[in-house]
This record gives C-alpha cells, sequence and structure tokens, in this order.
C-alpha cells in the first residue's frame, strides 16, 4: 500500500484525557475509517510511524444527539483504534501525522 492509502485509513489521533493516561502503559489511540479491518490497521501504524505493534483493539463509538440553537441534530459514529506497542517502542501524536 502507499502513504496515500495508510492515510485513508488512520484520519486523527485522539487526543483526551483518557487516551494519554493510556500512553503511559504503551497504548495509542487513533480515530480510523469505519472500512478499517485490525489487520490494516496495525499496517498503517507501522508504516506511518516506524513502530512495532503488539495488539489493535477496536471499539465503534455511537453519535450523540444533540441541541444547537433549538435545533435537533445527530454527530456521526466514529471507530476508534487503541493500538498497543511494543517495549521500547512509542509514538509522539503532538508532531502530527
Amino acid at each position: 500500500m502507499s502513504k496515500a492509502e495508510y492515510y485513508d485509513i488512520i484520519l486523527a489521533p485522539v487526543i483526551t484525557e483518557k487516551a494519554t493516561m493510556s500512553s503511559a502503559h504503551g497504548q495509542v489511540m487513533f480515530k480510523v475509517a469505519k472500512s478499517a479491518t485490525k489487520p490494516q490497521i496495525k499496517a498503517a501504524v507501522e508504516a506511518l510511524f516506524e513502530v512495532q505493534v503488539t495488539a489493535v483493539n477496536t471499539l465503534i463509538r455511537k453519535g450523540k444527539v444533540k441541541r444547537f440553537r433549538g435545533i435537533r441534530g445527530r454527530q456521526k459514529d466514529q471507530k476508534i483504534a487503541i493500538v498497543s506497542l511494543a517495549e521500547g517502542h512509542s509514538i509522539d501524536i503532538t508532531t502530527g501525522l
């Protein structure tokens, strides 16, 4: 796969309090395409960041119903991947993709 196809799989890092706490345990969280599989996510992270991945866990966060100025709307569903890295490897997500 080319780098452009890897960027279609890995959309953005997740920067939350929970994600930063899990980074201390060698895990990184990414927003990924809904059609991405675990082997595709593993290959993309290893190619883009040059690290060794031991496991990939995924979850789908259902979109919430929100109101803005009295108009009801719905956020999109998101697929999030929790990537566990091998011992001694790390990803600095503040530098950007």
